[in-house]
């Protein structure tokens, strides 16, 4: 896909995915909008509830790397170790990602290294990026993702939407997304579609519509 670099509201970065006419993050900010939705309504919330240390996570769209790098900093925050499990069939050429600006614009002290290293990363292979963060990237589709007995704490559904790929929020893999979740597990995603809520609640999920980011009226975190 071709890709061009745009600025949101909130002065960071994304990326402008030009033939699905659509962005990788919200216009009113992307860092504002993978923090309110990923972070707070899903990192930090299975946190809070959870006594175990050792989190796992799948992220269906590693795209900017964004939602990567924002999780592996919560970990070292808040002393957890994560195993961060990432497939992204179109993963970004090295001059645009280097081009990203979210490292220079996060409160948290953050070395371009730690944000290059998830990007180039060797796929396939689980690879410690700091004492509180591995990751394995897959450079596949959810449809050609196997996923053997690997089982997740928490599932960021961070595709492209709906009307741009209808496919990947199909019945069938969200019922392999329930699959791969740990009972009280959680996914969390952008998106508020009310077939989309329908279908999650069919799985099985318990549906919660939160407060969206700015911009969105609403989220969803659905529950195993």
């Amino acid at each position: 896909m071709n890709k061009e670099l745009i600025m949101t509201g909130d002065g960071s970065h994304t990326l402008f995915a030009i033939e699905l006419d659509e962005t990788y993050h919200s216009r009113h900010g992307a860092i504002r909008e993978s923090m309110h939705v990923f972070i707070w309504n899903g990192l930090r919330y299975y946190l809070s509830n959870a006594v175990k240390k050792n989190i796992g996570i799948f992220e269906l769209g590693l795209g900017t790397g964004l939602n990567a790098l924002l999780t592996a900093l919560e970990a070292r925050k808040f002393g957890c170790r994560i195993q961060y499990h990432a497939i992204e069939p179109f993963p970004l050429e090295h001059g645009l990602y280097k081009q990203l600006n979210y490292p220079g614009l996060l409160p948290e002290s953050v070395p371009d290294k730690l944000f290059t290293e998830i990007h180039e990363a060797e796929w396939g292979i689980e690879t410690p990026l700091t004492e509180h963060f591995i990751i394995k990237k897959e450079k596949i589709t959810f449809e050609e993702y196997l996923q053997d007995d690997k089982i997740f704490d928490i599932v960021y559904y961070d595709a492209f939407a709906p009307g741009k790929q209808p496919e990947i929020w199909s019945p069938e893999l969200l019922a392999k997304a329930y699959g791969m979740l740990v009972p009280d597990g959680v996914l969390v995603t952008y998106c508020s579609q009310g077939n989309f809520k329908r279908n999650l609640k069919q799985i099985g999920f318990k549906v919660e519509n939160l407060t969206g980011p700015p911009g969105k009226k609403e989220m969803v975190r659905a529950q195993k």
